[in-house]
């Protein structure tokens, strides 16, 4: 399976290479501070399936004109929840830790109840198939990896634990901006490869 993350910035190098990986791509997955346009035209460009955690800058799709944005959200929204897609196990959080009142802003007792909503699902999966999670999609990075000291872009310690305990072989994050290509993106955490993904990034699995 070939996946292509994205997050934070619309590549316009990877929009305009969109056309050309139709087929070629089969999974979109969104970390988040994207416009709801910008995530249907990569998804629809490769002809792929797209789940998404909302960023800290998005906005509400309740607060639009059109209401259909909010159906369609729901259905690709993966904060709290796991997914199958194509027997690829994947689940998402989403949001920043909290620095004012906007609207995706989380303690980390809201992210710890986020994840208390997955467990059910993260134990069935164990049960039925071997294992709790493929991919982690987040905004924020996990504490203490590819995260800064503002109050705005550390990390949730919650992220830690979760890797820890459920060990995807990915976790993907946005949030953290990368202007020198001299940035670590890319950090192995046990089991879990945590990317920061930017930007744009291709992943083979």
């Amino acid at each position: 399976m070939r996946i292509l993350a994205i997050s934070d910035v619309e590549d316009e190098a990877v929009t305009a290479s969109l056309p050309a990986r139709a087929g070629s791509i089969d999974l979109v997955l969104a970390c988040g501070d994207l416009t709801y346009d910008y995530l249907d035209y990569v998804a629809t460009a490769v002809a792929a399936p797209l789940r998404a955690v909302h960023g800290n800058h998005d906005v509400p799709p309740e607060t639009l004109d059109d209401h259909e944005v909010q159906v369609w959200w729901d259905g690709i929204d993966l904060h709290g929840r796991v997914a199958s897609i194509d027997g690829l196990l994947v689940g998402g959080l989403e949001g920043s830790p909290r620095y004012n009142k906007g609207p995706f802003q989380s303690s980390e007792t809201d992210v710890w109840i986020a994840i208390l909503r997955m467990l059910p699902a993260l134990v069935m999966n164990r049960i039925r198939r071997g294992r709790f999670l493929d991919v982690l999609i987040t905004h924020a990075p996990p504490r203490g990896i590819h995260d800064r000291p503002d109050p705005a872009h550390r990390g949730f310690a919650a992220f830690r634990t979760f890797l820890r305990w459920f060990r995807p072989r990915y976790h993907l994050h946005g949030h953290t901006h990368v202007y020198d290509a001299r940035t670590v993106t890319q950090t192995q955490v046990g089991a879990t490869t945590v990317i920061n993904v930017y930007g744009a990034r291709a992943i083979d699995l």
